[in-house]
């Protein structure tokens, strides 16, 4: 790559939520609440549908890490800026529930109406109205699924309005359909950066988005780590610092993940229950575990090491996140 610090590339929708779906993609914010309104995926999809640009995903290549029989693990993209776009697609999409402010569990839902009147939008939050609609099709997640049988979903719309004009029904279906194949820009930087560097690339690049600071790449990195169970070490860290701050998070966790609550979330019972003087952050919890273990405070040497390289002498290590992995 030689001096570049990242490469442009161009990928499918549909590449996107594969990747992130099997782990090739990782988002440092998934477990926590989604921040757009449901109006604002709406008018993403309808970005899509009309071929408006909606901006470039920005990726970080984690390098590969060589496994005990000398094969490769395989790079890994950690998501730093577009986590809310990637999202959305997932929920409008894909159909899959993501978190709402009350850490709630919620569909997205988005209806189409491929014909809308003047006074009419095309995409729509769903309500009851297009459930009961002929024109709508209350649900787009329901062509994007696998094994979707399109010959028979547009005859039985056909059926269902006889009025319309049979081609301009599939010239509308197939535009809609057209949006798991469209091509959205990804900015990859270089696995070598160091975290200040991108950093400070993510910030010029994108000033107005939400800025992960050097903690959430420490938490993705953590994520990222599947030979130490690392999903679920993210999980426990992010879950006891809103037991902490929020009153009544353990029955929200008992009700939205009973698995993780019946294994780990009974032992962090005690902190809700304690009047405390100090809400820690998972940053706070990094960096006391860091300080404890290491004698280090700096994110940024915690996510060198966690990348494989040593804080001090910076060559590359094969012992990271084992350290700091779950019993």
């Amino acid at each position: 790559m030689g001096d570049n610090k990242y490469t442009v590339l161009q990928l499918p929708v549909q590449g996107i939520l594969e990747d992130v779906r099997n782990g090739r993609i990782a988002i440092p914010e998934i477990q926590r609440p989604f921040v757009w309104k449901r109006t604002q995926v709406r008018d993403f999809i309808d970005s899509l549908y009309n071929g408006y640009p909606t901006g470039y995903l920005i990726t970080w290549l984690n390098p590969s890490v060589k496994l005990k029989d000398g094969t490769s693990s395989g790079s890994k993209r950690i998501l730093i800026d577009g986590q809310q776009r990637v999202t959305a697609l997932m929920a409008s999409l894909l159909g899959i529930k993501v978190l709402d402010d009350d850490y709630e569990l919620k569909r997205i839902t988005i209806a189409f109406n491929p014909f809308p009147e003047s006074d009419e939008e095309r995409f729509e939050v769903q309500n009851s109205s297009h459930l009961k609609s002929r024109k709508w099709i209350p649900d787009i997640s329901v062509i994007f699924k696998a094994g979707f049988d399109s010959f028979t979903f547009v005859e039985e719309y056909r059926k269902a309005n006889p009025d319309i004009n049979p081609s301009d029904f599939n010239r509308e279906f197939n535009k809609l359909k057209r949006i798991e194949q469209l091509q959205l820009g990804v900015i990859e930087l270089a696995p070598e950066l160091d975290i200040e560097t991108v950093t400070e690339i993510f910030v010029r690049i994108n000033s107005k988005g939400t800025v992960l600071d050097q903690s959430d790449f420490v938490m993705s990195r953590i994520a990222t780590d599947t030979e130490n169970n690392g999903g679920r070490l993210r999980k426990t860290i992010d879950y006891f610092c809103h037991v902490v701050k929020r009153n009544g998070f353990i029955d929200i966790m008992e009700k939205n993940d009973p698995e993780f609550y019946n294994d780990k979330g009974k032992s962090m019972e005690w902190a809700s229950k304690q009047k405390l003087l100090f809400e820690p952050s998972y940053g706070d919890v990094l960096r006391t575990t860091f300080i404890y273990a290491f004698g280090k405070s700096k994110m940024a040497d915690l996510a060198s090491l966690l990348s494989g390289r040593n804080f001090e002498t910076k060559p590359t290590m094969m012992r990271s996140s084992r350290i700091l992995s779950l019993p």
